[in-house]
């Protein structure tokens, strides 16, 4: 298993938002930019507009599980920035939504790894 760290200061989300190349979901939005190093930086938002304190925290956890199953399937060396969808409704943030987001954004950016059999 790989190892991801989190993005925790503001600069490191602001140059992930601002050069990252830019994917949509139904309900996740991601940025994703190449940081020259060996392992993955994840970073998430949940804009306040979008919920209380606890739904926001419910879809931070939903998130950060999902991307642990993928996390073997990724390519390393990335910055990936997740956002909730503002017009994105609270009820649709369940497991399998965002895990079909999540696959959806990482074979549309092409950062997962090919399995051949």
């Amino acid at each position: 298993m790989k190892k991801t760290e989190m993005l925790k200061k503001n600069y490191e989300f602001r140059n992930v938002l601002s050069r990252g190349k830019y994917y949509s979901g139904k309900n996740i939005e991601a940025f994703i930019k190449d940081n020259n190093k060996n392992c993955n930086f994840l970073g998430l938002a949940i804009s306040v507009k979008t919920a209380k304190a606890v739904r926001r925290n419910k879809i931070k956890r939903l998130i950060r599980e999902n991307y642990k199953i993928l996390e073997s399937e990724i390519k390393g060396g990335k910055s990936i920035v997740f956002l909730w969808k503002k017009k994105a409704d609270i009820e649709n943030a369940t497991f399998d939504n965002i895990k079909t987001d999540m696959n959806f954004i990482f074979d549309k950016a092409n950062i997962k790894i090919r399995k051949f059999k």
